[in-house]
């Protein structure tokens, strides 16, 4: 008997796993030409105690997805300190839109895809709580470089309590859309070349603007020797929580560049502290 016991959970756990690896399509089923383009990964912790869950956001400024470095290999981290993540594969503009500008001709993907696709995540996992072992109430969204912009988008542009989450991880993220610190590329990627030029735009979509007074508690971390995106994002982001009196922590490391994501070997070993100071602060703000 205690065989097949232990026979049975060694199957249920397996069985977990593979469910675990298996995308969720996001659209499907729904009139929308991205049915299948929009997926949510779910790696579940085993060992979620509290229900503690994180959507990750990859980097690629808007126009491609760092899915290994800022995505698997994030969630497979989490999971294994017991959090229970979903990696996002949102919509991005794509390589042809990088290369040949083709959507001065045809719409292709751009804002706010990408914000719908965040809060589809959001609003599914709430509903889908308890079949993932979540608490609806502990979940949270992080993201890389441009995935922070679209991490702390779907914070301060929540029109409902679905849609809203808990917490937010912006790691060397990309926040404004204006001069002198806007990332060229992801503003181009995000806006379309057209929109790239409208001032309002650049405003509207400028997350140092837009900080609301409900702001979920923000977890902010950079690197001054970033050379992709300028370190002065995330000073911005700063002292627009600041000065909302928003919760939130944020850490200036000297080295570690950008894109290293929570590699224990790119980096540098003291911005790769960042993912044990932000269990920490998981800790700290006691949802």
């Amino acid at each position: 008997m205690l065989r097949k016991l232990l026979i049975f959970s060694i199957i249920a756990i397996l069985a977990i796993r593979a469910y675990a690896q298996k995308p969720i399509y996001l659209w499907q089923g729904q009139d929308v030409s991205h049915g299948k383009q929009v997926t949510l990964t779910p790696f579940l912790a085993e060992n979620n105690t509290d229900g503690t869950a994180v959507i990750v956001c990859p980097g690629g400024s808007y126009f491609w997805l760092d899915d290994v470095n800022e995505g698997e290999e994030v969630a497979e981290w989490l999971q294994n300190q017991g959090i229970s993540a979903f990696v996002l594969r949102y919509r991005a503009a794509g390589f042809g839109a990088f290369f040949w500008h083709n959507r001065r001709v045809f719409r292709g993907k751009q804002h706010p895809d990408m914000l719908d696709d965040a809060q589809q995540a959001i609003t599914y996992l709430k509903e889908h709580s308890s079949e993932y072992r979540i608490d609806p109430n502990r979940l949270g969204i992080i993201g890389f470089s441009a995935g922070g912009h679209l991490a702390m988008m779907t914070a301060c542009f929540s029109d409902k309590e679905e849609n809203q989450p808990a917490f937010v991880g912006a790691i060397y993220p990309v926040v404004t859309m204006n001069e002198p610190y806007v990332h060229e590329r992801s503003r181009r990627a995000l806006l379309g070349e057209r929109k790239q030029n409208i001032q309002l735009m650049r405003d509207s979509l400028s997350m140092e603007r837009h900080i609301p007074d409900d702001c979920p508690p923000v977890f902010v971390i950079n690197c001054m020797d970033d050379e992709t995106v300028d370190y002065q994002n995330s000073i911005l982001l700063d002292s627009a929580l600041t000065a909302k009196k928003i919760d939130h922590k944020y850490i200036l490391y000297n080295t570690g560049d950008h894109g290293f994501g929570v590699s224990e070997v790119y980096g540098s070993e003291e911005c790769r502290q960042w993912k044990y100071e932000f269990l920490e602060w998981l800790d700290e703000i006691k949802l």
